[in-house]
């Protein structure tokens, strides 16, 4: 009687066991043999408006994390629930972190779906990546958009093409979206890699200052003699002018011009040479008389 029970409540409970096992992916392990549930959702071609499993990647390309599942929720259900809510056509899962995005990893880092065995959090039969760094992705297509491209890194290409581009943007979009105080985007806002350090700055400020005095410093002497050639030109011209004028004068008054040593002239136009040498009478000699002839003078005795 009692052997009898105890195996009808074994047969209960492996056909319990059977049919938990058919309900959830199950894989067995080829080394130990050892049934595991946490599988990695095998991947399928995407269709609108329905979730699909893309397969384990070795990178999550440009997702952002995002905060808003909760680590002890994270699972396939949750973390597509909510990116597809915010619209956003990938989804990516690594142990407890949720990611969204808009584009697909790289086209080469697709790996074995074996290479995804980390149980998640929020539902154990199913593999959320792998933990490491980077680790193991497991990466998903929301139904947003079917064919999403791949993200392919700035640094493997010196001129991207317009899918390249695309995928910036879109990655650029999803990172804003998904979480915006999230620590990977305020480092990427906080140091671009194009922003130049703080030497060169103090470089560049050092630079324009000197060149700027200089300037200023070259300027104001060009002015500077540029003024004093005006002013001694035009003392010239006045000193010309006042000997022209004095030429002038001197030629309508008869008399000689002056000298051009700028010596005073002594002579006195209104003088005539030859009275200047004549000796004037004294008045011993009348000069009324006629003294070619004599005159007889009679005097009183």
């Amino acid at each position: 009687m009692k052997s009898s029970t105890i195996i009808s409540g074994a047969l209960v409970a492996a056909s319990q066991f059977y049919t938990a096992l058919g309900a959830t992916p199950v894989r067995v392990d080829e080394i130990s043999h050892v049934i595991r549930a946490n599988l990695q959702v095998p991947s399928a071609p995407p269709v609108p408006g329905a979730v699909r499993s893309q397969g384990c990647w070795s990178s999550r390309g440009n997702m952002t994390a995002t905060t808003a599942v909760k680590a002890t929720e994270v699972s396939s259900g949750s973390c597509n629930k909510y990116c597809t809510a915010q619209k956003f056509a990938v989804s990516g899962l690594q142990a407890d972190v949720c990611y969204c995005g808009m584009v697909y990893p790289p086209a080469d880092d697709v790996v074995d779906d074996n290479k995804c065995n980390f149980p998640c959090p929020g539902y154990g039969n199913e593999a959320c990546g792998s933990l490491g760094n980077p680790g193991f992705y497991s990466i998903w297509n929301t139904g947003i958009n079917i064919n999403p491209p791949n993200y392919v890194p700035p640094s493997t290409t010196s001129s991207p093409s317009s899918s390249s581009t695309s995928s910036t943007s879109d990655s650029e979009k999803s990172s804003a979206a998904a979480n915006p105080s999230s620590p990977a985007s305020q480092s990427a806002e906080a140091t671009p890699s194009d922003a130049p350090s703080g030497g060169s700055k103090k470089t560049n400020v050092a630079g324009i200052a000197a060149g700027t005095v200089v300037g200023v410093v070259v300027l104001g002497g060009l002015l500077g003699a540029a003024f004093f050639t005006m002013r001694r030109r035009r003392n010239a011209e006045i000193e010309e002018e006042h000997r022209r004028n004095a030429a002038v004068n001197a030629f309508i008054n008869g008399s000689k011009p002056p000298s051009t040593s700028g010596s005073i002239s002594m002579t006195d136009s209104r003088l005539d040479p030859i009275m200047a040498h004549r000796r004037l009478s004294d008045g011993s000699i009348a000069d009324n008389e006629d003294y070619s002839r004599r005159i007889l003078r009679v005097t009183n005795a």
